[in-house]
């Protein structure tokens, strides 16, 4: 997935729509008024009032953001329409720190605007906000409108209306149908004080200061207090961003199946980092669901164990080489072989043309065997500079850790970052033509991402083929949230093209030997049930093995509430028929607020 700490400092570079405010206090009753936010939210995703200036548009405010891009405050009507499709509460742009306080009653004159959050290439639906505000309070000390309750209830099942074919397959102009589908549910009560009440935590806290929790708890649920993203229409309308409007370090470190007891309330917001979000006055108390991280059992004298893990940018600058190699030893139980994603160079993000990593590798290893576990040999290949995406800088590659004392690599030289390996047949058996070595590097599909590298293995006598892949990432896809329904996925476009490289090249190991054992893993950086892994499986070559997991156990990221398959295990036929093969998701990252890594390392066992 797309680095959410450099997708915000993007974000951070968004100029500012509106102007500075200016706040006028009077004590003098206020007169009629023509508009009222009802009539500026209107009854479509856009105002009605879009680019005209509304006249002294009365409410009260229920909150008020000081802090980073988008500083404002939010009103909301007393007196509300009977129109259960027309939000009474709106966001005020200041750009500056408001000059009002949560109670006091207003009438703003300004511009109506449609903000849409990350820009309008993004996809996103826009906020409805009054921009260039002049503010006059009438009074102080009012009472806040009642919050409107988000539960399983109120929320509907359906998640969002098809998008109109005429307008490009967006919603933006359809009829808000907020009994039928959760985004209009939340669309019509964009602005407003809403309320959620002993809510479970399906996304642990972030950096950022943010959680997700669902109000529907039946939806979709994991065995470990998560919701499932199990398919392309099981979008989860449950699921909520939580922010705060209090200080920073009062916002709870919450982990997946944590609760917020009791009131959580403030005005629901929209963002370009997860839809709606409730941004509270209040958070509830945080109730602590217990969640351990996972344990997979040692794998028995003739299994062999291999792994994935995504590391997450891991360089020698950073901190977390003993977490990791903790986690390798005592998590994992020490595989004989870890495809290892997202490993950088000798000095990270520096982008000097240092494509060397074997200083990172060395920290870990060392780590490992500092940790009671064994010591690690290693193959890889060092990228073209700046070639393979990911953290400028970074050259980001997969590595092969293996177990000498267990399984044995096949080196055959040759291997290096452009010349692409083969598949020959020696004494009626599949070899590599170089070992380990990269597949089609020159393919059009590798534009910018990392290429695959295989390597042959020996375990007890018998070869395994391993194929470490770090597929191209999802950035760029349209949000689940976005105002085009159904969003587009066009990163699928690239990933469709890498997956028919690695099927196409898993087919030559198979034609050469029809009984190989191959396995292909790493970051697929898509589902299970997608068409990228439906290409990898092509015509039997490939089977993802996280399929023989119970349904809700089939996960290994959360993003954004949603625990969802990313890293997969893809075995050939032969070692799919293994009547002891064994898979394990081992949840140790995704589920909690300090995780080392965003991915969730996986594991199979059997018996070549």
């Amino acid at each position: 997935m797309p680095s959410r700490s450099s997708a915000r400092l993007a974000a951070l570079t968004v100029a500012a729509v509106c102007s500075a405010a200016s706040t006028v206090v009077l004590t003098s009753p206020a007169h009629a008024d023509a508009v009222r936010i009802h009539d500026v939210q209107g009854t479509t995703r856009l105002s009605p009032y879009t680019g005209q200036k509304v006249t002294d548009v009365p409410g009260v405010v229920t909150g008020v953001r000081g802090y980073g891009s988008s500083r404002g405050f939010w009103i909301q009507d007393p007196s509300p329409d009977a129109d259960p499709a027309t939000s009474e509460g709106v966001f005020v742009f200041t750009g500056s720190t408001p000059k009002v306080a949560v109670g006091d009653a207003v009438t703003v004159t300004a511009t109506v605007s449609e903000f849409v959050p990350g820009g309008a290439t993004s996809g996103n639906q826009s906020v409805t906000e009054l921009t260039k505000p002049v503010i006059t309070v009438r009074s102080s000390g009012n009472a806040v409108p009642a919050a409107t309750v988000l539960d399983a209830a109120s929320v509907p099942d359906a998640y969002a209306p098809a998008g109109d074919s005429a307008s490009g397959g967006s919603v933006n102009g359809l009829p808000l149908d907020p009994s039928a589908y959760a985004l209009d549910r939340y669309e019509s009560l964009e602005g407003m004080n809403v309320r959620v009440a002993d809510a479970r935590v399906v996304g642990a806290s972030d950096p950022y200061t943010e959680l997700w929790v669902t109000v529907k708890p039946e939806e979709h649920a994991t065995g470990r207090g998560g919701t499932l993203y199990g398919s392309y229409d099981a979008q989860n309308g449950g699921r909520l961003q939580i922010q705060s409007l209090g200080a920073v370090a009062d916002f709870p470190a919450a982990d997946v199946g944590d609760r917020l007891t009791g009131s959580t309330e403030g005005p629901l917001d929209y963002n370009q980092f997860g839809g709606y979000t409730l941004v509270a006055n209040r958070l509830g108390a945080l109730e602590r669901g217990g969640l351990e991280r996972e344990t997979t059992r040692e794998q028995g004298r003739d299994e062999l164990a291999v792994a994935t893990y995504n590391v997450e940018n891991l360089d020698p600058g950073d901190a977390t080489f003993d977490a990791h190699a903790s986690a390798i030893v005592h998590n994992l139980s020490s595989p004989d072989i870890v495809s290892l994603e997202e490993v950088q160079d000798n000095n990270g993000a520096t982008d000097d043309g240092t494509v060397a990593a074997d200083r990172t590798v060395q920290k870990l290893t060392d780590a490992i065997v500092a940790a009671g576990g064994p010591r690690y040999d290693w193959r890889s290949i060092d990228p073209v500079d700046d070639r393979d995406g990911g953290e400028p800088g970074g050259n980001i590659r997969q590595v092969f850790l293996f177990n000498p004392e267990r399984v044995s690599f096949t080196d055959r030289a040759g291997g290096d970052s452009t010349t692409a390996v083969g598949v020959i047949k020696e004494h009626g058996k599949a070899r590599l033509t170089v070992s380990p070595g990269r597949i089609e590097p020159a393919d059009a599909a590798w534009s910018s991402s990392r290429k695959p590298l295989a390597g042959e293995f020996v375990f007890r006598g018998k070869t395994v083929f391993v194929i470490a892949n770090h597929l191209n990432s999802k950035g760029g896809d349209q949000a689940l949230t976005s105002q085009y329904q159904p969003p587009t996925r066009s990163s699928e476009i690239q990933r469709h093209a890498q997956a028919t490289v690695v099927n196409t090249f898993v087919k030559e190991i198979l034609k050469t030997q029809n009984n190989a054992d191959v396995i292909a893993l790493g970051d697929m950086n898509d589902f299970d049930f997608s068409g990228t892994v439906r290409i990898l499986e092509g015509d039997g070559a490939l089977w993802s093995a996280i399929k023989s997991l119970p349904a809700s156990e089939r996960y290994s990221y959360d993003y954004q509430g949603n625990s969802q398959v990313l890293d997969q295990i893809l075995v050939s036929p032969s070692v799919r028929r293994d009547r002891g093969l064994d898979y394990d998701s081992v949840h140790i990252n995704a589920e909690f607020h300090d995780q080392i890594s965003d991915h969730d390392p996986q594991v199979l066992r059997f018996r070549p």
